[in-house]
């Protein structure tokens, strides 16, 4: 349902988290995120399981959005500004100055993700991953090559801080999320289930990419973007593999072995 309210003063209530846009923190706390720019924010009016509770638009965006929002089944508040007086709120410049926030749903259970997905399993695990715009681009490359989750560990990012949505382009709507509060106990329990856990590292003695089987359950652990994995991390897995690499370059950014690790696994199991 469409509730379209012109900006008239920067104090309203409900326009307190796009005035607190430089502490996302604060918004994981509260159980919302902000997405910002016109696909992100499309991607989240589209998405039938995220719930949308506010936008904030210039008047141009609002024949852009409206059907849209009046296809949801809850009641969203529209709110519409001039560029300017947006900027004003916010307390930066934007490109499009065009902002949604929504709500942090429940995540799903490790269970339901194994029982619920196909077969073989491809899942992705971070360790110490800090930087808000490689989590979110990480999103991205494990909903492009088909991962089932992706799992959080308790040292990276929050996936939903605002430079996380917006890096992920918004594919972080169609994909089973799960902070852990021990990525140690939550890779053991894995491999219970029979699950291979890769660890994704160049500093210790393991194979090369090319020579590990992905073709069966396995979850790929990357690690952060100085120091990769931690010890215990490296412990847990079953094994590790590096990328083969000229003399001189000994890791790549997380975001590009990303890819390379899960382009790797979707060869082998005959998608590349």
């Amino acid at each position: 349902m469409l509730h379209v309210q012109r900006v008239e003063s920067l104090d309203h209530p409900a326009l307190a988290p796009y005035r607190t846009m430089r502490r996302p923190i604060d918004h994981v706390h509260q159980g919302i995120f902000v997405a910002e720019g016109e696909k992100v924010v499309r991607r989240l009016l589209e998405s039938p399981t995220f719930q949308v509770v506010s936008l904030l638009i210039p008047p141009k965006w609002l024949e852009d959005y409206g059907s849209l929002v009046e296809a949801r089944r809850e009641s969203i508040e529209v709110f519409v500004a001039e560029k300017q007086v947006l900027e004003e709120l916010i307390g930066f410049s934007m490109y499009q100055g065009v902002l949604a926030v929504g709500r942090i749903p429940p995540q799903p259970s490790l269970e339901s993700v194994l029982d619920g997905s196909p077969k073989p399993l491809l899942l992705l695990a971070t360790d110490a991953l800090s930087n808000a715009a490689n989590m979110g681009a990480v999103v991205r490359n494990s909903v492009a090559f088909g991962c089932h989750a992706l799992i959080v560990g308790e040292t990276c990012s929050p996936p939903w801080l605002r430079r996380s949505v917006r890096s992920s382009m918004g594919t972080i709507f169609d994909l089973p999320v799960i902070e852990t509060a021990s990525l140690v106990l939550t890779l053991r329990g894995l491999r219970h289930r029979g699950v291979h856990i890769l660890g994704a590292h160049p500093h210790v003695d393991g194979h090369t990419l090319a020579q590990v089987r992905l073709n069966r359950d396995v979850c790929i652990v990357v690690g952060s973007e100085g120091s990769g994995l931690g010890p215990e991390v490296l412990e847990a897995c079953d094994e590790h593999a590096a990328i083969p690499m000229q003399l001189g370059v000994d890791s790549l950014n997380v975001t590009s072995a990303t890819s390379v690790f899960l382009y790797e696994a979707n060869r082998q199991r005959g998608r590349g």
